[in-house]
């Protein structure tokens, strides 16, 4: 069934992923879960995709876990928590984690419903582009839990402790605006999709090589010690330069002309 969960069409070196449950609102249940592993697994080996964009099919992006189905599907608390006890990340963290380790920067669109698991998938993207009329929220609290679906990688790096402190403490549910005020998303459109797609495209027709590195840089690098974020700079810049895709790049500067880049391997 995890096939049906979620829908890669890729084209111009961009994958469109979605979320396809849409009469619950892309809810959760085990079988999404394991269609969105799949998915990122695909995305990790797909070297000619340059950027994923990620949205939900239907009337929301993803209103979270799906708790009554996965606790039944799980032979209730104790097969909700057995998942939680063995590797770490866990089944669970993995579908917001994935996206974050994917060497493609990834865009998440989102519109409707982007609750619990759906906003921690929606904060392990690399851009949040969300409709005006979206509606958010840490909200497990409401379920007796805590948000634990890679949280700690992603929400840090957004906002202050005390603001993520009053979302999680209170799971009240936040509109695109006041999202885009305290920075959760990064930008607001009438139709995020499209604009998730514009984006895309303008970041395919750059070096693939430099964004991956540029992705790599940030995400290893972005509370690190000056000596160690240094050195990274210095060598991922060494693995650039005089490369087929640096000089494609420098030709196309210089002669006006759309670059020919080649895929990473």
């Amino acid at each position: 069934m995890s096939e049906n969960r979620v829908r890669i069409e890729i084209a111009d070196h961009v994958a469109l992923v979605t979320l396809n449950r849409p009469d619950k609102h892309n809810a959760l249940d085990l079988p999404m879960f394991d269609g969105i592993l799949d998915a990122t697994s695909q995305l990790a080996g797909a070297s000619s995709v340059r950027v994923a964009v990620l949205r939900g099919e239907g009337p929301s992006f993803c209103s979270g876990l799906d708790v009554v189905s996965v606790m039944s599907a799980g032979q209730g608390l104790q097969g909700l928590v057995a998942p939680l006890r063995g590797e770490s990340p866990n089944r669970f963290q993995r579908a917001a984690y994935d996206w974050l380790t994917l060497r493609m920067p990834v865009i998440a669109a989102v519109h409707g419903s982007c609750f619990g698991g759906g906003l921690q998938i929606a904060l392990a993207a690399d851009i949040r582009i969300a409709a005006h009329g979206a509606q958010l929220s840490v909200m497990e609290v409401r379920w007796g839990l805590i948000p634990d679906m890679s949280i700690t990688r992603t929400l840090p790096r957004l906002v202050g402790i005390d603001v993520a402190k009053e979302l999680t403490y209170t799971g009240r549910v936040i509109s695109g605006e006041e999202a885009f005020r305290l920075g959760l998303v990064t930008h607001l459109a009438d139709d995020p999709l499209r604009a998730a797609h514009e984006l895309a495209a303008e970041i395919a027709s750059r070096s693939p090589d430099a964004v991956r590195a540029a992705k790599r840089l940030y995400d290893e690098a972005w509370t690190g010690a000056p000596a160690q974020t240094l050195a990274l700079e210095s060598s991922l810049q060494v693995g650039l330069v005089g490369k087929p895709n640096q000089l494609a790049a420098v030709t196309a500067g210089a002669t006006k002309r759309p670059p020919e880049f080649v895929d990473p391997g």
